[in-house]
């Protein structure tokens, strides 16, 4: 958070558990922070909404331990969390969704992926998450492609602008905090600024070491902790 610019509204896009050692930790700091929540597929497979069957074994080891760990109020409080899309009613041109505004456990990976949503979108700006993958789509007329942030180090903090076209639509993931897997160690977020119409993409390193002595300590599957250094 010490990176963030200010800023004035916080939102999160969900899987705020599944692979981290912190789970009580981290809810509860997402909550101080806003109150704008979207649930996702690792918020519901810990609180049982959905059949471990589905998942990996590693990722299932994750939800199985982290149900155990929550407090009980930390687990209802993820149970409740809104499916999507949520609107923002002071930003009608604004969604936010976990994985696609068609279905919110769709991975958008791929321009293929985006097609679909991008020409049946009504609503101009869609935040997605799901993937850990910092980029996003856009459609523009008859045109449409992906685009990915390009920064200059891997070990400092960077930001890197978007400006948004008004007749275009997006899908914009502002990448992940906890785990990113688009080959970037450092933590990821984006700052949208609604007067500009500008997404500004951020990476900021963090305590990378901690994390994964944490992840050991709890006795994880070790994947879950060497990985963060690869950002995969």
């Amino acid at each position: 958070m010490a990176a963030a610019p200010e800023h004035d509204l916080v939102v999160n896009l969900g899987d705020i558990v599944g692979y981290g050692a912190s789970p009580n930790e981290v809810i509860d700091r997402s909550r101080t922070l806003g109150k704008i929540f979207v649930r996702g597929n690792h918020d519901k497979a810990v609180t049982g909404l959905v059949d471990l069957d589905d998942f990996n074994p590693m990722a299932a080891a994750a939800a199985i331990w982290t149900r155990d760990e929550l407090t009980a109020e930390n687990l209802e409080w993820l149970r409740s969390l809104p499916h999507g899309p949520v609107s923002l009613p002071e930003f009608p041109d604004v969604q936010l969704v976990h994985g696609s505004p068609m279905d919110e456990d769709e991975y958008v990976v791929s321009l293929g992926d985006a097609l679909a949503p991008l020409i049946t979108l009504t609503v101009p700006l869609t935040f997605f998450g799901h993937t850990h993958m910092q980029g996003g789509f856009f459609a523009n007329g008859a045109a449409a492609d992906g685009f990915r942030p390009e920064y200059r180090t891997v070990g400092q903090p960077e930001s890197v602008a978007l400006q948004l076209k008004p007749a275009a639509r997006y899908l914009i993931n502002p990448g992940s905090v906890g785990q990113p897997r688009d080959g970037d160690w450092r933590a990821a977020f984006a700052l949208f600024d609604t007067e500009a119409q500008i997404v500004h993409f951020h990476r900021t390193p963090y305590n990378l070491k901690a994390a994964q002595d944490r992840i050991f300590t709890a006795k994880l599957p070790p994947r879950l902790a060497t990985r963060l250094a690869a950002g995969r």
